[in-house]
């Protein structure tokens, strides 16, 4: 399941089958939005991109809620209190669905993820909390985007 490009629907479909679901129509739209986003997106923005197709706010809500339950994607709160979800399986960047750092723009709240290696976390030494060693741990990068700057 990791590690795997969802360029095709039946590369979805099978994603999903594998994850112990059924498969559905707004499963798929929900996975298809996602790898398009190619990043983490608000319950809202899928809502909204995917509404000229017809799908209601609480389908596509129930859909990201079992797809989370399922393990093939992520919720997290980028310190907003609002959640956004992002794929854990086909990620473009190399994440291979490991928790990995993002970057938040401060003005317009757009959230980019990060390569692997731009932000290095070191662990040891003296005064730094233990709990920096779990694995686990997100990271966010806050700040003016390019477009905000």
């Amino acid at each position: 399941m990791r590690g795997r490009a969802l360029t095709s629907v039946e590369a979805i479909r099978s994603l999903v089958r594998e994850a112990g679901l059924r498969v559905t129509a707004p499963r798929v739209a929900v996975i298809q939005r996602l790898v398009a986003a190619g990043g983490p997106v608000t319950h809202a923005e899928i809502a909204d991109a995917l509404a000229p197709d017809g799908w209601d706010r609480a389908t596509l809500y129930r859909n990201l809620s079992d797809l989370t339950e399922a393990g093939l994607l992520r919720r997290t709160d980028m310190g907003d209190h609002v959640w956004r979800f992002e794929l854990t399986a086909g990620d473009d960047a190399g994440h291979d669905g490991a928790v990995h750092p993002h970057f938040v723009c401060t003005d317009c709240g757009g959230v980019t993820c990060l390569p692997e290696g731009v932000v290095e976390l070191h662990a040891a030494g003296r005064g730094v909390p233990r709990s920096l060693r779990a694995k686990g741990l997100e990271i966010q990068v806050k700040g003016r985007c390019d477009r905000c700057a």
